[in-house]
C-alpha cells in the first residue's frame, strides 16, 4: 500500500473507529423516481444542456473504463437524469436514496456524520442535508475483513496482495482496503462494510456495501444493478429484475413506477414484451469494467423507414473490447460514437425539409441537430427505429428523442456523440442506450435466461 493510500486508510479508520468489530414471496417492489441535484429556479433550457454535457461525461467514463422471492421498490424520476430507489440498511433500518444504475456493480451510501461532498449541490438543499447512514446506529454494521471473499470483489482476489500487514493467513486484524470510485462525472471513496439490507419481504444478512466518507459530483449512493459479484442483484441471486420509467416530465413531483426484484423467474415471456439476446461481454485484459455491462446486439436503426449506412465495426465488439451496444440506466441521453451519430444526423437532416436549422442553439446545448419550428404550423419528424437481434423492434416515440431547446421554439435530438474535433474516441461500447430514450418503456433483464425485453406504455 502507498504512503498516500496508507495515511487514507488511517484517516478513514480513525472516521469509523467507534463501531469497528470482527467479522418468501418470490417478488420485492422498490419505487424508482428521478433524482434531483439542481436549482428548482433553473430553467430546462439550462438543464438540457446539462443533460448532454453529464450523458458525454458518462459516455467517456464508460468507454474508458478500465479495469427465490420478488421484490418490489418505487422508482423516481428526477432532474439529475437519473433515477433513484430508496434502500433500508441496518438495525434498525435506515433508509437511504440510492441513484439506480445498471453500468455500475457496487452499492455504495453516503456514510458517518463527518460524509464531505464537494460540488454536490442538491434541489432546495445543502450538502449537509444529503441523509447518511450512521454505522454507530446500527447493530448489525461491520466493517469488512481483508480476508473476507467480498473484499476480493472490489480489489485483488489475491489476499496476499490485499492483505500485506496481516501476521499470518488465520490471525489477520487488517481491514479490506478503502476504494475509490471514478464516475463520469464525479467520485467517492470510504471502506467497505457488511451489513443488513431490509427488503419489503425479506431481511439479507452481512451485504457487501460501501460506506462513503467523501465523495465529489456524486450527492447520493449508488446502487449497481450491473453484471458483477458486488452488484444488488448478484448479491440478492435476483434471476431477473425489471423497471418501467416514468417520463421526465415528472422530474422531482413524486411520481414513481417500480424497481422488481425477482428471485425465482420462470423461463416463460413476459406478455407483450419483445426480446433480444444478452451478448456475451467481452474479456479483455486490464478491461474488467467490461464485465459489468449488459451487451444487447443493434443489427440496425432507421430514420423515416430508411436503413442508415453504420460500419459493421461499430454494431459488434472486437478482440479489444471496442463496439457494440450497451443499456445503462446511469446515462441520460444516448451515446453514439462518432461513426454512428454522423450517419443518423445526416439521415434526420436530410429528411426533415423546409425547417431551418439553428446553428446557435447547437453550439450552446452541445445537441445535434436543432431545428427552430417557430413558422410552422405542423411539423413531421422522421421515425426512429432500433432493430435488435431475433427480430425485436424499438420504435421510439418523438418525445424519447426530441425535446425543446428551453422556452425557445426549437427542437433538439436528444442523443450525443464525441466532439468533432481531434481523434473519435473509439474505446469500449460505441453505442450507450441511456435512460431518455426509455422513457414511459417496460425493460427486463432476464439474468437466468440472458434476454433483454422491452415494450412501450405508460409508466404509472
Amino acid at each position: 500500500m502507498s504512503s498516500l493510500s496508507f495515511a487514507l486508510f488511517l484517516s478513514l479508520l480513525s472516521l469509523l473507529f467507534p463501531f469497528i468489530s470482527s467479522s418468501n414471496s418470490t417478488t420485492t417492489t422498490i419505487p424508482l423516481s428521478l433524482f434531483n441535484t439542481k436549482n428548482p429556479s433553473q430553467d430546462f433550457y439550462e438543464k438540457l444542456t446539462h443533460l448532454a454535457s453529464i450523458s458525454l461525461a458518462r459516455a467517456n467514463y464508460i468507454k474508458k473504463s478500465q479495469d427465490s422471492p420478488v421484490s418490489t421498490t418505487p422508482l423516481y424520476p428526477q432532474s439529475y437524469g437519473g433515477y433513484s430507489i430508496t434502500l433500508s440498511f441496518g438495525t434498525p433500518p435506515q433508509k437511504i436514496p440510492f441513484i439506480m444504475d445498471t453500468g455500475s456493480n457496487f452499492v455504495w451510501f453516503p456514510c458517518t456524520t463527518r460524509y464531505l461532498c464537494s460540488n454536490c449541490t442538491v434541489s432546495s438543499a445543502t450538502s449537509q442535508s444529503i441523509p447518511t447512514f450512521i454505522p454507530k446506529s446500527s447493530s448489525s454494521a461491520r466493517v469488512l475483513g481483508c480476508l473476507n471473499p467480498k473484499c476480493g470483489w472490489i480489489h485483488s482476489n489475491n489476499p496476499k496482495s490485499r492483505c500485506q500487514d496481516c501476521e499470518s493467513p488465520t490471525n489477520c486484524k487488517q481491514v479490506c482496503p478503502p476504494y475509490i470510485i471514478l464516475y463520469g462525472s464525479g467520485s467517492t471513496g470510504g471502506l467497505a462494510l457488511v451489513d443488513t439490507l431490509d427488503l419489503s419481504n425479506k431481511k439479507v444478512p452481512n451485504f457487501l456495501v460501501g460506506c462513503s466518507l467523501f465523495s465529489s459530483k456524486q450527492p447520493a449512493g449508488i446502487a449497481g444493478l450491473g453484471r458483477g459479484l458486488s452488484s444488488l442483484p448478484s448479491q440478492l441471486g435476483v434471476k431477473k429484475f425489471s423497471y418501467c420509467l416514468v417520463s421526465h416530465r415528472f422530474d422531482d413531483t413524486g411520481k414513481s413506477s417500480n424497481l422488481v426484484l425477482d428471485f425465482n423467474a420462470s423461463g416463460e415471456k413476459t406478455s407483450d414484451l419483445s426480446y433480444t439476446p444478452l451478448q456475451k461481454n467481452p474479456v479483455v485484459s486490464e478491461k474488467n469494467a467490461l464485465s459489468v455491462y449488459y451487451y444487447v446486439s443493434l443489427r440496425k436503426i432507421t430514420v423515416g423507414g430508411k436503413k442508415v449506412k453504420i460500419p459493421y465495426k461499430y454494431l459488434t465488439t472486437d478482440s479489444n473490447g471496442d463496439g457494440g451496444s450497451i443499456v445503462d440506466s446511469g446515462t441520460t441521453f444516448t451515446f453514439m460514437n462518432r461513426g454512428v451519430f454522423e450517419p443518423v444526423l445526416d439521415a434526420f437532416v436530410k429528411q426533415v425539409k423546409g425547417i431551418p436549422r439553428s446553428e446557435s442553439i447547437e453550439i450552446i446545448t452541445g445537441l445535434r441537430p436543432c431545428f427552430n419550428i417557430s413558422r410552422q404550423e405542423t411539423v413531421s419528424l422522421p421515425e426512429l427505429k432500433f432493430h435488435y437481434k431475433g427480430g425485436a423492434e424499438m420504435t421510439l416515440p418523438i418525445a424519447n428523442y426530441f425535446s425543446f431547446a428551453g422556452e425557445t421554439d426549437v427542437i433538439c435530438l436528444t442523443m450525443v456523440t464525441d466532439s468533432s474535433f481531434g481523434p473519435e474516441l473509439s474505446t469500449g461500447p460505441s453505442i450507450i442506450l441511456g435512460n431518455f430514450q426509455m422513457q414511459n418503456y417496460l425493460v427486463e433483464f432476464d439474468l437466468k435466461n440472458e434476454k433483454f425485453g422491452f415494450k412501450q406504455q405508460m409508466c404509472k
